[in-house]
């Protein structure tokens, strides 16, 4: 398929040449590419996905165990968490709110990240709410021609995080059993996270951004605007509210349910390496880099499983040999490049978008390091954050892991949704003063 751009007209895209495809009031920006995967490529995978079969064969009561450990994580904590999140960025999408806050966020997003107004409502869901909320908006962003495919690329880097929950009530408490340490690792998650933001600015600089026809509406002030942009929206969109909340539990629940294939999944293929020895000799290979960085050689393996899946790797640095300090720069190293099962989820989120996922792992491993480098400078400047008596600096309040039920989640959940709400507010609110400043300049001439 030849790529190029493609022309947009309203109910229509064409390109020079071609007849005009109906896209049914959807816009889009270039038509997605596919490559044909090499011999050599097509070998590897193939011989990988044989010896995990082969795996999980041999030991049979180990994939069990993971696979069951999974969907307990799954049901537990993902599905609760997760539910309301993806269930009400659906709906806000079609009434059109995240239109009315993208006219009045675009002063801030578009100098500083490179990203249309829209981004931050992605950026805002994905940084309170985890996993894959960040890729799944930016990939319905997309598809309502409110990014192009590069804006797209930066936003899933800046937008898909951990949220506060895991790193809080999950690791801090349930793992570590401190809760103090939990302050330290989502302050530097989010330190980082936007550093990679900033820093994704410069991906592909010369791609063209998404026109401004498409974003705002002219005339008026920009409150004015936003309210006109958001109710044409809402009547582009033409869906009762009982249809738009029904398509939002629907679409919701069938995304939650391939989240919980992927954390299944990758459960099993991490047990059964590690039953199989795998991560064992990987780990005598790694051990002598971490000395480079001054790490203690235990968390290795908590280094390789977490390169597979996050809550493992977290849950292997919580165990390890080592300090404090170190456990927590590895943990926090972990949460940042989020492992292999969080790719898989957000490489579903953008499927059939121009959203190429290699910007985002790297992004990722980017945010490792940056996570794993803040934590380390917080520690230093401030050593009472890693002390069992030392107070939690932020005031959330979660139930121990091993309290968890669908319940409590799905209520701490709800909570967090209504604080969105108001920093969604607060950063509307923000824009609106800055709008309302004027820079007058002169020339003095003698």
């Amino acid at each position: 398929m030849q790529r190029g751009h493609i022309y947009v007209l309203p109910g229509f895209a064409f390109q020079p040449g071609c007849e005009p495809l109906s896209l049914k009031g959807k816009v889009i920006d270039e038509m997605p590419t596919t490559s044909r995967p090499s011999k050599a490529g097509t070998i590897i995978l193939g011989a990988a996905a044989l010896i995990l079969t082969i795996s999980v064969i041999a030991y049979p009561d180990v994939a069990f165990d993971a696979s069951l450990n999974g969907l307990r994580i799954w049901f537990d904590v993902v599905l609760p968490a997760l539910l309301p999140f993806f269930a009400m960025s659906e709906i806000m999408i079609g009434l059109g709110v995240v239109h009315f806050m993208g006219v009045l966020v675009e002063p801030i997003m578009r100098p500083v990240f490179r990203i249309p107004g829209e981004g931050a409502f992605a950026v805002v869901m994905g940084l309170a709410s985890g996993y894959p909320v960040g890729a799944r908006i930016t990939a319905r962003l997309y598809q309502e021609g409110m990014c192009n495919s590069v804006e797209g690329e930066r936003l899933v880097s800046f937008a898909n995080t951990a949220d506060p929950l895991f790193m809080i009530g999950a690791v801090a408490v349930g793992m570590f059993g401190l809760r103090s340490i939990g302050s330290t690792i989502t302050i530097a998650h989010y330190i980082s996270v936007v550093l990679v933001g900033f820093l994704m600015r410069w991906h592909r600089p010369a791609a063209a951004s998404t026109p401004p026809s498409r974003r705002k509406t002219r005339g008026g002030n920009m409150f004015s605007r936003a309210l006109s942009a958001m109710h044409q929206a809402r009547a582009n969109d033409n869906r009762s509210l009982g249809q738009v909340f029904g398509d939002a539990v629907k679409d919701t629940f069938n995304a939650l349910l391939f989240v919980g294939g992927c954390i299944m999944m990758f459960s099993v293929f991490t047990a059964v390496l590690t039953a199989s020895g795998t991560i064992d000799w990987l780990s005598t290979l790694l051990q002598k880099s971490l000395t480079l960085f001054g790490l203690n050689e235990s968390l290795a393996p908590a280094v390789l499983k977490g390169i597979f899946e996050i809550t493992i790797g977290c849950q292997a640095a919580s165990e390890a040999s080592a300090s404090l300090l170190h456990r927590a720069v590895i943990a926090s190293a972990v949460i940042g490049w989020s492992g292999f099962s969080v790719h898989s989820q957000v490489a579903a989120m953008v499927q059939g978008t121009g959203i190429r996922l290699m910007p985002y792992i790297i992004a990722r491993a980017m945010h490792g390091v940056l996570a794993a480098i803040v934590t380390y400078i917080i520690a230093i400047l401030n050593p009472s954050v890693l002390s069992s008596q030392a107070a939690p600096t932020i005031g959330y309040s979660f139930i121990p892991a091993e309290g968890m039920t669908f319940l409590t989640v799905i209520s701490s959940a709800s909570a967090l949704a209504g604080k969105i709400a108001l920093v969604i507010a607060g950063l509307v609110f923000l824009a609106w003063i800055l709008s309302k400043i004027k820079i007058v300049s002169f020339i003095v001439k003698d």
